[in-house]
């Protein structure tokens, strides 16, 4: 069984290593990496079945975890998995922020919304979180396109599952990535 944990411990050893594991030649160039510079033996069927590479429900060893852990640099997995725990990046919390619900809109209100660099779209909205891009300068969203999404948080990137483009679904689409939102506002309306 998989575990949020083991997906982290999964992305910090690629991180180290600075490949993903996605082959069955990097499985094994992986394996031979380990036992070259750390002396670990783990083997290539083990990493594949860790990975998901090849399909097994299996509980992987504990041995396998700590060895994988002290190759980032813990002592064990179970110090990795403290670490996880108390790392402000792995924290929930609430949190100050400028927003906009699409509950505080009517349908055919106009939002626009900005982000670095030089990011301006104009959107309408159709009610039930549905917008839709009017205009759009230096931006990837083409006019037309529709998305949806519950609310527009300012300093935050805006993820959405996918845009209607042309009546097809698009891959999901992040506005803002480095920075967030700098720019919400509903226009025509008296603040």
């Amino acid at each position: 069984m998989i575990t949020p944990e083991i997906e982290e411990l999964k992305q910090y050893v690629e991180q180290k290593y600075g490949k993903v594991l996605a082959t069955s030649t990097d499985f094994e160039n992986f394996s031979y990496h380990l036992l070259d510079t750390k002396g670990y033996q783990l083997s290539t069927s083990t990493l594949k079945r860790l990975w998901g590479y090849v399909n097994d429900k299996h509980v992987p060893r504990k041995l396998t975890l700590d060895q994988l852990s002290m190759y980032i640099g813990y002592d064990n997995f179970n110090n990795f998995t403290q670490w996880l725990k108390t790392h402000t990046r792995y924290n929930s919390s609430f949190f100050r922020a400028s927003m906009l619900l699409s509950s505080d809109l009517k349908p055919n209100e106009t939002v626009e919304i900005g982000w670095q660099p030089n990011r301006m779209v104009s959107l309408v909205y159709h009610g039930e979180s549905v917008y839709e891009v009017t205009s759009s300068v230096n931006s990837k969203l083409c006019v037309g396109d529709r998305f949806v999404t519950g609310c527009f948080i300012k300093g935050q990137p805006l993820y959405v599952p996918f845009l209607l483009r042309e009546g097809v679904r698009t891959q999901p689409f992040v506005a803002g990535r480095n920075g967030g939102l700098s720019l919400i506002k509903v226009l025509d309306r008296e603040e």
